[in-house]
C-alpha cells in the first residue's frame, strides 16, 4: 500500500525556488566574477607587492651551448662550453641542475668539472644561485668514429631546472608603493588636475548636451541632419579627432593660430597644448566637445517623453519660456541628469586616451590614469601603477557611495 506524499510546506517550496534561482544565476555570477572581480582582486594584490616590469616573468636558469673548435674527423679535439645564468637580477634560484644528452662517440679528455657527472647524460648540479649569477662549464672532448655515425648533437638542447619564488604569487607584501605615491606634493597636484578635468568636463558635457537637446526638441526642416552632425564628435574615432585638434591648434602651422594672428587677437602663436594652464583647459574643452552628444541623446529622449499638456497650460497662464524650463522641464529631467552625471563622472575620471593623445600628460595635464601608465610602463614599476589604480578605485567608490547616499535621495532616484 502506497502512502500519499505530503504536500510541501511554504518553507520547503521557498528553499527549492531559491536553489533553482541560484542555479540559473550561477553562469552569470561566474562570468561577472571572471570579468570584473578577478581583475579587481589582482590589482589589489599587486598594489601591495614590490613588482617591477622585469618581475612579471619568474626567474629561470638559462643555458647556452656551443663548441669551440671543429669536429670533422676522428681524433679532432674541441672544447664544449656551457654558459649558464640566472635570468633575474633581483631573485635567487634554488637547486639549479643542468641536464644534457651526451653525444655517442664523444670522449672527455682532461678533468671534468667537479659539479658534473657523466654517464649517458651530462648532469651538472650548481646548488643555489644568487640573483644575477653567471657560470661557465668547459669540457675538452675528442671525437671518435661513432660520433659521426650518430645523430647531430645540436638536435639535443640542454635542460635547466630550478626552483624560484614568484614575486607575484608569494605572500610578501609591502606598503612602499602607497608610501611612494603619497610622499611629496606630486600626487596631490595630479589629483587636483584629475578633479578639475573630471568635474568641469562632466558638468560641461551635461550643460552642452542640455543646450543641444533644447535646440533640437522642436520640429523643423533639417532636424535629422543636424542631429547626425551633433553625434559626429562621439562616433568619430578618438585618434582621428585628437589628431585633427592637434593640427588645427598647432603653434607653427595650425589654422587657428593663423586666423587669430590675422584678426589681431594675438601677436604670436599660442601653444594650446604646451603651456600651463592652457593645456589643461584645452583637454577639458576637448572632453566636453567629444562627449556632450551622449548627454544630448539621453536628455532629448527624456524631453520628448514629457507630456506637452502642462506646457500648453503654462503658456496660457502667461509663463515665460524660461519659467517653463525652470519649473516644468528641470524637475522632469533631474533623474536622467543625475544618472548622466554619475556615469560621465566615472568615465571621465577613468579617461586616459584623450589626454595621452593630445598632450601625453605634459604641461600640467597629468591625471591619475596617465600616472598609472607612467608608473607601470614608463618607469617599469608595476606595483606603484597598481597602487595608483587602487587609489582611483577608492576615489570612485567614495564618490558612488556619496552619490547614492545623498544626491540620489534628494532627487528621488
Amino acid at each position: 500500500m502506497t502512502h500519499p506524499v505530503p504536500p510541501e510546506g511554504p518553507g520547503q517550496l521557498a528553499r527549492r525556488e531559491a536553489r533553482l534561482a541560484w542555479g540559473l544565476l550561477s553562469p552569470t555570477i561566474i562570468a561577472v566574477a571572471l570579468v570584473v572581480i578577478l581583475p579587481l582582486l589582482a590589482v589589489f594584490w599587486i598594489s601591495f607587492k614590490p613588482v617591477e616590469l622585469a618581475d612579471l616573468r619568474p626567474p629561470t636558469p638559462v643555458a647556452r651551448e656551443d663548441v669551440r673548435g671543429t669536429l670533422e674527423a676522428p681524433g679532432d679535439q674541441a672544447k664544449l662550453r656551457y654558459r649558464v645564468r640566472n635570468s633575474s637580477a633581483q631573485q635567487g634560484i634554488r637547486d639549479v641542475v643542468l641536464t644534457d644528452i651526451w653525444p655517442q662517440g664523444l670522449k672527455v679528455i682532461g678533468d671534468l668539472d667537479a659539479r658534473c657527472a657523466l654517464d649517458e647524460q651530462l648532469i651538472c648540479t650548481f646548488g643555489d644561485w644568487e640573483a644575477g649569477t653567471r657560470e661557465r662549464i668547459e669540457i675538452e672532448v675528442e671525437a671518435e668514429s661513432a660520433y659521426f655515425d650518430g645523430p647531430d648533437p645540436k638536435d639535443s638542447k640542454p635542460i635547466m631546472t630550478g626552483e624560484a619564488t614568484n614575486i607575484l604569487t608569494n605572500f610578501e607584501f609591502t606598503l612602499e608603493n602607497l608610501i611612494e605615491i603619497f610622499d611629496g606634493d606630486e600626487f596631490w597636484s595630479v589629483l587636483g588636475v584629475t578633479m578639475f578635468y573630471t568635474v568641469f568636463g562632466t558638468i560641461g558635457a551635461l550643460l552642452f548636451g542640455l543646450f543641444a537637446a533644447l535646440l533640437l526638441n522642436a520640429s523643423f526642416k533639417g532636424q535629422g541632419i543636424l542631429r547626425g552632425l551633433y553625434l559626429f564628435p562621439y562616433v568619430a574615432p578618438v585618434i582621428a579627432v585628437a589628431f585633427a585638434w592637434i593640427l588645427l591648434l598647432d603653434p607653427h602651422s595650425g589654422s587657428i593660430n593663423a586666423l587669430l594672428i590675422q584678426m589681431g587677437v594675438t601677436e604670436q602663436s599660442i601653444n594650446f597644448f604646451g603651456e600651463r594652464p592652457l593645456a589643461l583647459i584645452m583637454v577639458t574643452v576637448f572632453e566636453i566637445w567629444r562627449y556632450f552628444p551622449l548627454s544630448f541623446l539621453f536628455i532629448l529622449a527624456r524631453m520628448q517623453s514629457i507630456d506637452t499638456d502642462m506646457y500648453e497650460a503654462a503658456d496660457m497662464d502667461g509663463a515665460s519660456p524660461f519659467q517653463q524650463f525652470a519649473y516644468l522641464s528641470v524637475p522632469q529631467l533631474l533623474g536622467i541628469l543625475s544618472v548622466l552625471f554619475l556615469l560621465r563622472f566615472i568615465w571621465t575620471f577613468n579617461k586616459f586616451d584623450d589626454i595621452f593623445l593630445l598632450t601625453g600628460g605634459n604641461a600640467g595635464t597629468r591625471t591619475l590614469t596617465v600616472n598609472v601608465y607612467e608608473q607601470a610602463f614608463a618607469l617599469g614599476n608595476i606595483g606603484a601603477g597598481a597602487a595608483v589604480a587602487l587609489v582611483i578605485f577608492c576615489c570612485l567608490l567614495a564618490f558612488s557611495i556619496f552619490f547614492f547616499r545623498f544626491m540620489s535621495q534628494e532627487e528621488g532616484l
